[in-house]
């Protein structure tokens, strides 16, 4: 983005000196603030932004153009400072840098040098403003409402991370995909001290496993082939902020040897390199990886595990908080709404039994893409059951894996769950016919209709008509 730019402070005691930088940079289209006393820049600088101080090297009576450098390179650290002097010599200009200029001119100058030295300036005003944006966009993107749900899941997941989040304390999300994970980690990011600093994400699956370890420390010119140059790794660009590596599970052992080390003392050497580097950043790391099994299968290390686990976080399936299926369908309707320029108020009812029915093995994120869909087929004023999938394909993606049981389920809730899930199933093999679905369950058809109304589970019809089939299955 092209961002104005503030004015230009000319901090210097002769006239003529001051009408000619004016005349050099307002032909530029700078605008310029001009005084004589280093006081006097001291007081401008109190009540107005800067992109960049001139000032002489020699001024008047009172603080020296030296003095009011050190001065106020220590109140604005943020500013650059370019001093210019006609008394030029390599033991002054080492003066001026060590004070904390950026530049340094000797008169006389020629105007190209003088305007070369502000464009840069100007150019770094912009690019910091620019990052802070980027910044500021990245940690807008992850806000902790965005994580929804009323279900008490939910309430404790969302009380858990602002507990977090002003921490440095590592992290570890465990869960199916589509659960939500990368949210969890940008809103600790987003509500920790580091918000302001980077937030670098990597996902560990996504790159080659030989790559990988050069993505992560960075690499010396020469270290392979192909690395031509010299790379900062990301942990370089993640200092004082926060880097979250998604399906850390895939990563190699050899690699999490080096993750380990990093994660004692936040040392590591880049590849084909000896010196031995430093840098303070704060990890999260996220999995949908049995990661038990894999510790057992010697595919993760245990120490590794213990490592990143000082903060876990298990964000719950969407099976299991059932009601908050409608509140996601509705938040995503409006955002769809939105991006399609569409106007439908709601989600009907058939086609909220119908979503109730699904077991959603692709959580949240499997929901999202079934609600952009129906916004792009609907015609109506609302969702309809025709615009929804069949879901007899993603019906299939259930896995058949044994029943386990949390610290905070009871054996009537587990129990319960089960069959919840006996029943969908066979429901959606049978299209949602009621008569077909008692017979194959060996039951009535007043017992299913109890069974589901106790189970909340509800097809939207009270005959054994199954549910209109959608135009692209």
């Amino acid at each position: 983005m092209n961002w104005p730019l503030p004015p230009v402070l000319v901090v210097d005691d002769e006239k003529n000196m001051r009408l000619s930088l004016r005349s050099i940079l307002s032909g530029e289209g700078y605008d310029l603030r001009l005084v004589e006393s280093a006081e006097e820049a001291l007081a401008a600088l109190e009540r107005e932004e800067f992109f960049m101080v001139i000032t002489d090297a020699r001024l008047g009576s009172g603080i020296s153009g030296y003095q009011f450098l050190a001065l106020a390179c220590k109140r604005w650290p943020n500013t650059p400072f370019l001093m210019i002097t006609a008394y030029a010599t390599p033991k002054l200009a080492v003066e001026a840098i060590k004070s904390g200029a950026i530049d340094y001119l000797a008169k006389p100058f020629a105007p190209e040098e003088l305007l070369h030295a502000v464009s840069r300036c100007a150019e770094r005003y912009r690019l910091l403003r620019d990052n802070a944006a980027l910044r500021a966009s990245v940690t807008q993107a992850y806000q902790l409402e965005q994580i929804i749900g009323d279900s008490p899941k939910m309430h404790e997941l969302r009380q858990l991370i602002r507990s977090v989040a002003p921490t440095d304390a590592t992290v570890l999300i465990l869960g199916e995909s589509g659960t939500g994970k990368e949210l969890i980690a940008g809103a600790l990011h987003s509500l920790s001290q580091r918000r302001q600093q980077n937030y670098i994400r990597i996902n560990c699956a996504a790159i080659p496993e030989n790559l990988l370890e050069s993505e992560l420390f960075g690499h010396e010119k020469g270290a392979f082939t192909g690395a031509v140059k010299q790379k900062l790794g990301r942990v370089e660009e993640a200092h004082a902020g926060t880097i979250f590596l998604d399906e850390i599970g895939d990563m190699s052992r050899p690699l999490q040897a080096k993750l380990l080390r990093f994660l004692e003392d936040g040392t590591f050497t880049r590849v084909g390199g000896n010196d031995e580097l430093r840098v303070d950043v704060r990890l999260i790391a996220a999995t949908n990886r049995d990661i038990i099994e894999a510790i057992s299968q010697h595919n993760f290390r245990e120490d590794l595990f213990h490592r990143l686990n000082v903060v876990q976080f298990r964000p719950p399936p969407l099976r299991e908080r059932s009601n908050d299926i409608i509140l996601l369908a509705e938040n995503f309707l409006q955002h769809f709404n939105g991006t399609m320029n569409k106007h439908l108020h709601g989600v009907s009812l058939p086609a909220r039994n119908k979503l109730l029915s699904h077991h959603w093995p692709g959580n949240v994120r499997e929901l999202r893409n079934v609600i952009e869909r129906a916004v792009i087929l609907e015609t109506s004023s609302e969702v309809q059951a025709s615009s929804l999938p069949d879901f007899h394909l993603e019906g299939r993606l259930r896995k058949s894996e044994a029943i386990t049981v949390s610290g905070n389920q009871s054996l009537d809730e587990v129990m319960s769950e089960f069959e919840r899930q006996v029943i969908v199933t066979t429901l959606e093999q049978n299209r949602y016919n009621i008569s077909k679905t008692a017979e194959q369950l060996k039951i009535s058809r007043h017992a299913l209709r109890y069974r589901m109304q106790r189970l909340s589970i509800s097809v939207g019809t009270d005959d054994d008509t199954p549910p209109p089939a959608s135009p692209g299955g």
